[in-house]
């Protein structure tokens, strides 16, 4: 087809804006999928995506649409809302030519609404503004409009309206898609085959499966082709197109948004970015995508060593999915071996670790997520001489207080959209989590907007949770990583029978320490099952123990059989049960078992 009946573009919204909602009703309209086969959700195919009613994985479409007796295609891309995974819909956005940006006519335009608009504006594509949810009895569609006339600076005229649950204004909108989106174009002055890989999936019976955007020139199976970074070479075994599940077609040209079945099954080839050209392309490769910076960082041990190397497979299809998380081994003398890994976010940790549990079976041991320091030592010797920096990724690796000269944590800028009335209780809890409010402003009617910096340790403490809690849900939140910056900080650990437990290790703030270590020891005494013998959790920062608790071993009736007689007899079992508990210690056969609900349940909040 004509490059000029193609129209590329993608829906971006922030979390539960109903994205999803209205990609099914363009699905219906354009007869994508029969009605028999309809259901909610359609595009979300993950079951946790069905589960939290959130788009976790970016979701390639093909529709086709009539306008005025000339038949379209249109490729839609579904991206995820939550900030976690808007690595995802920077992606899709490189694979298109406009965008949908969808507000909710409930809650007006939100703090992610202004992140995703930033990335649609960066990549120069056309943004068409919606407002969605227009048969809600909440909906305040005037107020909405004026924000969103406001936010990107157009007429209401260019603001189109739509329900997604009823289907009112989604045929005009997809004849608006067509008008206003322009058809795709070649970057390159060339008729030899080249794409640009967005996505791509793992099937253990073909390989890898690559989801590429055509740039110039066409491809069909049997074509020879290369990786132009990891320069691999490959013969095609399938093209074809999302419809919505994939469907073989004879080729794929420019313009059109599709897969290639590779048959490569070794992982690492393949990846986000990657130009997919023809053997006798001689370009450079097309421009791709900026590496994501994880923020988050956890480690994520098997509960059974026997699982290790499952979980090493495990995690190398999951990056096939997901290439936005990063691991490497490590190993514990507590914990046995692991993986260090990245995240992008809280969100993301969940999401991946639950995706281990159920999709590869595996019971998981996963520590207390932690975020990346720049230590700058004290140097034992010589005088003047600045101390060695080392970045430390994992809490138990943080130096004793005494080695440390400096310390530096990234901050994050932070954006909160919120009703002026919860002004004050938002203020109290930035103040709480050591954050400076740097303006405000009002954003439309009724709605003020701060900026504000905060340590990423502190965004990290659950303060998503605390503000969308202090103001019933109508705080809206968006954030990205800034400047490094001097912290007051320290190791916090838990020890348990005198041993010291790494996955209970932190980085705290010093004035919190005391704070901390009483939560975190009185939390354990609680989750932790009686041992045989009586043993201490003792919090330890500093150089001292801050907090301690003794939890009682549980206690055998070794007289039980006895009857009768002189007590003593009574009184030498129960020492020479005492002394048997004692030498059990001693000889490292008291080890605690720490069973994997502990683990989970410390890692909560509460």
């Amino acid at each position: 087809m004509d490059t000029k009946h193609i129209r590329n573009f993608s829906i971006m919204a922030h979390v539960d804006h109903g994205k999803s909602t209205l990609a099914d009703r363009m699905l219906e309209l354009t007869n994508t999928i029969e009605k028999r086969k309809m259901q909610e959700q359609v595009l979300d195919s993950m079951e946790l995506e069905r589960e939290r009613g959130i788009t976790i994985k970016m979701q390639p479409v093909r529709m086709k649409w009539k306008k005025d007796n000339q038949e379209y295609i249109l490729n839609l891309i579904d991206t995820p809302g939550h900030i976690d995974f808007s690595y995802e819909v920077s992606r899709a956005l490189k694979a298109v030519e406009g965008s949908i940006l969808l507000v909710d006519a409930t809650q007006g335009v939100q703090a992610q609404t202004l992140t995703t608009l930033n990335m649609a504006r960066e990549s120069g594509i056309k943004i068409i503004p919606v407002i969605s949810k227009i048969d809600s009895p909440l909906a305040r569609v005037s107020d909405v409009m004026h924000e969103v006339c406001e936010l990107l600076d157009c007429v209401e005229d260019d603001v189109l309206t739509v329900s997604g649950k009823t289907g009112e204004g989604v045929a005009d909108l997809l004849n608006k898609v067509i008008e206003r989106v322009p058809a795709p174009s070649s970057p390159d002055n060339t008729d030899e085959f080249r794409s640009l890989v967005f996505d791509f999936q793992y099937s253990n019976h073909t390989g890898v499966i690559v989801y590429i955007r055509v740039m110039n020139g066409s491809v069909k199976k049997n074509d020879k082709l290369l990786f132009k970074i990891s320069d691999e070479k490959f013969q095609v075994i399938e093209v074809g197109i999302f419809h919505p599940d994939n469907t073989p077609t004879d080729s794929l040209s420019a313009g059109e948004i599709g897969y290639i079945v590779t048959g490569i099954k070794q992982p690492g080839i393949a990846s986000v970015g990657d130009t997919v050209a023809s053997l006798k392309d001689t370009l450079p490769p097309l421009q791709g995508y900026m590496t994501p910076r994880p923020v988050v960082w956890a480690s994520v041990y098997p509960e059974s060593q026997d699982d290790f190397n499952t979980l090493r497979m495990a995690f190398g299809r999951l990056r096939l999915s997901d290439s936005s998380f990063t691991y490497e081994e490590e190993a514990s003398g507590t914990l046995g071996r692991g993986f260090r890994c990245g995240f992008l976010g809280m969100l993301h940790l969940e999401i991946i670790t639950e995706r281990l549990r159920r999709e590869f079976n595996l019971n998981l041991v996963v520590t207390i997520p932690s975020i990346t320091y720049d230590v700058e030592l004290k140097n034992g010797s010589s005088g003047n001489q600045p101390g060695k920096t080392v970045t430390i990724y994992s809490p138990a690796l943080f130096p004793d207080d005494h080695d440390v000269k400096k310390v530096l944590e990234p901050l994050v800028k932070m954006k909160i959209i919120s009703p002026p009335d919860y002004l004050g209780v938002i203020m109290q809890s930035i103040f709480n989590h050591e954050g400076e409010v740097t303006s405000t402003d009002n954003f439309g009617e009724n709605r003020t907007s701060l900026a504000l910096i905060m340590p990423l340790r502190e965004l990290m403490r659950n303060f998503f949770d605390e503000i969308k809690s202090i103001s019933s849900g109508f705080a809206s939140i968006s954030y990205e990583i800034s400047e490094m910056r001097e912290a007051d900080v320290a190791r916090l650990d838990i020890l348990v029978a005198d041993e010291p437990v790494i996955a209970f290790t932190r980085v705290v703030a010093r004035r919190r320490l005391e704070e901390e270590a009483k939560a975190s020891v009185e939390k354990l005494h609680k989750v932790l099952p009686k041992q045989m013998f009586t043993l201490k959790i003792q919090g330890k920062a500093l150089g001292r123990i801050i907090a301690s608790e003794t939890l009682t071993g549980m206690q055998k009736n070794v007289t039980q059989h006895m009857y009768g007689g002189d007590r003593t007899r009574k009184m030498k079992l129960w020492e020479k049960q005492k002394e048997g508990k004692k030498k059990m210690k001693e000889l490292g056969r008291g080890n605690v078992n720490i069973p994997q609900e502990v683990f989970v349940k410390m890692m909560r909040s509460d």
